[in-house]
């Protein structure tokens, strides 16, 4: 209906104005009474015609050519045109979702181009944590969203395994394996003091076999054999958050590796092209970027006086890599604290000069997460010593309500998770109000024991009152809000949606019945019902949440 009515009003404005080329911008207004779609073409239009602009939208709605589906229209504040449809177009919507079930909202707007989707991609030095865990929400929505939207998606998960934290990992272990307390003065200032430590140098002692994503390990349980403890401790914590992530319905199509760039030699190629696209000197025994070349507010220091290299070297590294797999778009979904290193890699992209475009790849940086519990914040996880952990969520308030609650907020706002309204079986609580909302359909559908296959041809004229016409404009916005929501890379806008969705139909099951004598006006409303099922359920599967039969 948006693309019609978009067709309509280029036509009109052809008519009206021959010579220009304009944009046509549609919107559905925040209030019912304004219509159904909105336009402020007019206002467009004022400018380049000199004119008066509700003079405009007058001469617009007079040159708009006819519909069977305009009711009427009307021209409102300084100019704007409001369309109101008539009830054959709101009710086709019904059809149209019964006949596209859950493909209905998808549509083929990344035409099969490659996109690669990167989040989570904690250390692995310990168990993942709430931040993690909001990184693993909304990136894996995001995927789901961009697929929906018809892009070839690929998640990718990278294990920073090399440098100094993993050092610390290795000491800390190697300290617990001595049987030093972390309370010692000699276990190390650095270290890492979970009980997960105590795991990893138990088994490493009794040689454990340890297996995560595509490595096996096994212990020596010699603790002169630091090579082993590095590499036995990496494992057996990538098989813990693997552990994690599972929980947590998250599954990655690729892992990599940091400390690969460096065996494979791709980071001194990647610097040895740097040093000959001209972007870099010398100074002060160290290897600068000139990042100052591509906006950044000073150059920064590529490889140290010790010879070592700055964390963001293996990262051009790592997305160039990405680049030459073919990867046209990249999204990377990580903390806020991450924000310093953005202008750094996207300056040594651009000084390799290999026809990646400026501002190549995307971030989405999420803010952190305060846990709550009886008004008071939680901060510590007994497991992983300092902070609380994404398993402790799931374990307090189950995937479902885990998942909605991460993601159901703008990823750079702040996040206070609650953990008594997560587990509420309140209306208040939002995941459990739209699961709600589901289960009251289908006990409904359950009840009358019928064929859906026939509610695709069913009488729906009797759809007129307030609630089912607020449900069927609900649901005609459904397409527009995951095509906006993938642009906008803003999953939470899914999560309103469902929520105001629910609304409409809890207002609706408390107003009215829909097991009925009146055979038109029941199987009518089982058809907007069983509409209404169908897109929470497409919905809540963009969020990885289930869409429960039964409260």
């Amino acid at each position: 209906m948006k693309t019609h009515l978009t067709q309509l009003l280029a036509i009109a404005a052809k008519t009206i104005a021959p010579e220009l080329q304009v944009d046509i911008l549609l919107e559905r207004p925040k209030s019912a009474e304004h219509g159904d779609f909105a336009t402020n073409l007019a206002l467009v239009l004022a400018k380049p015609l000199k004119l008066n602009p509700r003079a405009i939208a007058t001469q617009l709605i007079a040159a708009l050519p006819s519909s069977d589906y305009i009711a009427k229209t009307e021209i409102a504040g300084a100019g704007f045109i409001n369309f109101f449809l008539n009830s054959q177009s709101q009710q086709k919507v019904v059809k149209d979702i019964l006949q596209a079930g859950q493909h209905y909202g998808r549509n083929q707007n990344g035409q099969g181009q490659k996109v690669q989707v990167e989040f989570v991609s904690a250390n692995p030095t310990g168990p993942l944590h709430v931040g993690h865990g909001r990184g693993a929400a909304v990136g894996d929505c995001l995927a789901r969203l961009l697929n929906a939207n018809g892009w070839d998606v690929t998640r990718e998960f990278y294990y920073n395994d090399a440098g100094a934290q993993i050092d610390n990992l290795t000491i800390s272990v190697l300290a617990r394996c001595k049987g030093i307390s972390t309370e010692h003065e000699s276990f190390p200032e650095n270290g890492y003091r979970g009980e997960y430590i105590n795991d990893i140098a138990a088994a490493f002692l009794t040689k454990h076999t340890v297996i995560a994503d595509d490595i096996e390990v096994t212990a020596s349980g010699d603790i002169n054999d630091l090579d082993s403890i590095r590499a036995f401790s990496v494992a057996y914590l990538r098989h813990e958050q693997d552990l994690d992530l599972k929980a947590f319905q998250i599954k990655f199509d690729v892992f990599s590796l940091e400390s690969a760039l460096y065996t494979t030699g791709k980071v001194k190629e990647t610097v040895q092209a740097l040093i000959n696209s001209g972007h870099t000197y010398e100074a002060n025994d160290a290897l600068w970027l000139k990042t100052t070349d591509f906006g950044d507010d000073k150059d920064r220091v590529m490889r140290k006086t010790d010879g070592s290299y700055t964390y963001f070297v293996p990262d051009i590294a790592y997305h160039t890599d990405k680049w030459n797999r073919g990867f046209v778009r990249v999204i990377n979904e990580q903390g806020a604290d991450h924000h310093s290193t953005i202008t750094r890699v996207r300056a040594g992209l651009q000084a390799l000069n290999i026809g990646i475009p400026k501002g190549w790849p995307d971030y989405v940086l999420h803010q952190m997460v305060t846990v709550m519990r009886g008004g008071e914040e939680v901060k510590l996880s007994k497991r992983a010593g300092s902070y609380v952990t994404l398993r402790d969520l799931i374990e307090e308030v189950g995937c479902d309500a885990t998942r909605y609650f991460l993601a159901a907020r703008r990823a750079d706002s702040q996040l206070v998770f609650d953990i008594d309204l997560a587990r509420a079986q309140t209306n208040d609580n939002p995941v459990f109000y739209i699961q709600y909302a589901h289960a009251r359909i289908c006990s409904v559908l359950a009840q009358w024991n019928g064929d859906k296959s026939v509610l695709l041809n069913v009488d729906l004229s009797p759809l007129e009152n307030p609630h089912e016409t607020a449900l069927l404009q609900r649901l005609s916005a459904y397409p527009e809000t995951v095509e906006n929501a993938a642009n906008e890379l803003a999953p939470h806008v899914i999560a309103n949606y469902l929520k105001d969705l629910a609304s409409d139909l809890h207002s609706y099951y408390n107003e009215y019945k829909f097991l009925i004598d009146d055979e038109t006006v029941k199987m009518a409303r089982l058809s907007l019902i069983c509409a209404t099922q169908q897109v929470l359920r497409n919905g809540l599967d963009l969020l990885g949440v289930t869409a429960k039969e039964r409260m």
